[in-house]
């Protein structure tokens, strides 16, 4: 009878609930297969690497981009005043529609884009339960970045002050009044076209172009915890969004209602609704509820990541005297959990790895770095430079030692999975062996080595999520990386690679990985047996484990 594996004897330990049950973890529930059933459709279309929900970051900052240079060229033309205003606009929309037109309308759907990129970002991030724990300042600075780029767009829609400026700026007026912070009601600046003064338009033009250099500001500070932040998108897939606005710039062009006539009240408006969406809630409720809705929504959003508590993981721990200081762990955690500093030990290095807990969300990417992370350790315990203490290598070395003896047939298959991925825990069988880590790339390669040379296993299977898109950001990146030889610490080149297949899937992706799990498992039988398992070589002292050397070399 096969041993039970970790999965299947205590559920999924270190595969959290996304808020611990309820309808959060519902309504998350909900939002994920939808997230994964679309990513799998633009997986086929365009690939993972242009897939755009696997880089809606990117996509927002290139957007800001295109926003930035397009208003720069509008900003020459415009002239600020209750009519030079409008003219200056339409002289861009009609007279100069080859390009002036064609910029007017790139900063107007790029302004949209931003807005679209924004809010299915944070859906997603929401529902991936990537906003909690360590990750909550990303969550919590992200949440300015909405009232900014609101603020931008808005200022930038009464600038035009054609009758959809009018109404929005009455509106906007009426509902700041409220507040009753300013000294008269700005709100009378707009009963007569005699109390409008020009300089209104200046500082609304001071307004559109600060908010946006905040904007570029707060987003810096929204990326400082990440490691190597995708800010670019790749260039194909910028291309091909930057064709698709242009395209729609001259299929579709912005253009301005009427002007502004403060002694008509404006009749049919064709709201932005990526923007303006807010402006019928304050023709129906109050302003003050419409100011009640708006402070709710704002502290929800900051509140979130704390709603309920999380459990967090415990955060990897350093062993001095197995840290030879170099620097992978480091290089490889996705959110700068981890710096080095110098020695503070009297073995002969110069610097050693130190862990920021509260930056750490127990992934194990750094401790399937370490170079001292290999199973083949028979004299001495195996306790490596850097380590989970919730999910050590040691435990696994163990758990993959008592899966194995349960592993019968012709072509037994090991499965490394990932905690939130497909639950490889349900694919065990008497010929399927399976071991889950917080991150597939916790897996030291020296594992697959052990797997095999040991004939643990006749084959292994490395999966984890989608190519592009990992729970914890690098994680498959990292992983094919090493499989391939480019990345320390990466896997011996006397492995046998028709024996290891990896498959990069979701957990809604379960069926496809079973049939490829069984087609592997055809092409094992059909291969000649290994030679006999190699004797145990002895550990080797920490200076001697870098730039790939090991006991699996």
């Amino acid at each position: 009878m096969r041993a039970p594996t970790r999965t299947e004897t205590h559920g999924n330990p270190t595969r959290r609930p996304a808020v611990g049950g309820g309808p959060v973890a519902f309504v998350q529930g909900r939002l994920r297969w939808g997230f994964e059933t679309v990513e799998a459709v633009l997986d086929r279309i365009f690939g993972p690497a242009w897939n755009p929900l696997y880089q809606l970051g990117a996509l927002g900052f290139f957007y800001y981009w295109v926003v930035a240079v397009s208003g720069i060229y509008i900003y020459i033309f415009f002239d600020t005043g209750t009519t030079e205003a409008y003219d200056s606009v339409q002289y861009l929309t009609v007279d100069q529609w080859y390009l002036g037109g064609v910029m007017r309308s790139l900063h107007r759907y790029a302004s949209d884009g931003m807005i679209l990129m924004m809010v299915v970002h944070m859906l997603r991030e929401f529902a991936l339960d990537r906003y909690r724990g360590a990750r909550w300042f990303t969550w919590v600075t992200g949440t300015p970045i909405l009232w900014l780029v609101f603020v931008a767009g808005i200022t930038g829609y009464w600038m035009v002050w054609d009758q959809l400026a009018q109404y929005i700026a009455i509106a906007s007026t009426e509902w700041l009044d409220w507040l009753g912070i300013f000294g008269e009601a700005i709100a009378r600046n707009f009963l007569t076209p005699t109390t409008l003064d020009d300089r209104f338009f200046t500082l609304l033009t001071f307004i559109h172009i600060v908010a946006p250099l905040l904007l570029l500001l707060v987003l810096w500070i929204h990326l400082q915890r990440v490691t190597k932040p995708r800010i670019n998108p790749k260039r194909g897939l910028a291309a091909g969004t930057f064709l698709m606005l242009v395209a729609l710039s001259f299929v579709k062009p912005a253009v301005s209602h009427p002007p502004a006539d403060l002694t008509v009240v404006p009749g049919v408006l064709k709201l932005d609704w990526f923007y303006l969406s807010a402006y019928p809630l304050m023709d129906t409720f109050s302003n003050g509820a419409v100011w009640a809705f708006a402070g709710v929504l704002t502290f929800m959003l900051f509140a979130l990541p704390w709603l309920p508590p999380v459990r967090r993981p415990a955060a990897a721990v350093v062993d001095l005297n197995n840290c030879n200081g170099c620097e992978r762990c480091a290089n490889d955690c996705p959110y700068n959990a981890i710096i080095m500093r110098p020695r503070s030990d009297a073995l002969p290095f110069e610097q050693e790895a130190s862990v920021h807990a509260s930056l750490c969300v127990g992934c194990g990417i750094c401790a399937g770095a370490c170079p001292t992370s290999t199973p083949f350790r028979r004299a001495s315990e195996l306790v490596p430079g850097i380590d989970l203490p919730d999910r050590s290598l040691r435990a696994l070395r163990d758990e993959a030692d008592a899966v194995a003896a349960g592993l019968a047939g012709d072509a037994r298959v090991m499965v490394f999975g990932c905690d939130h991925a497909v639950p490889v825990g349900r694919l065990a069988t008497d010929g399927i062996g399976t071991l889950s880590l917080p991150c597939i790339a916790a897996v030291p390669p020296s594992f697959i080595d052990y797997v095999l040379s040991r004939d643990l296993a006749d084959g292994v299977v490395i999966t984890g999520c989608r190519d592009g898109e990992c729970f914890n950001r690098y994680g498959v990146a990292w992983m094919t990386a090493r499989l391939l030889g480019e990345r320390d610490p990466y896997l011996r080149k006397r492995v046998p690679r028709e024996r290891i297949v990896t498959s990069w899937a979701a957990a809604s992706d379960r069926v496809a990985l079973e049939k490829q799990i069984e087609t592997f498992r055809a092409s094992l039988s059909a291969l000649p047996k290994p030679s006999a398992p190699q004797a145990p070589q002895a550990p080797q002292a920490p200076q001697a484990m870098a730039d790939g050397d090991g006991p699996n070399a």
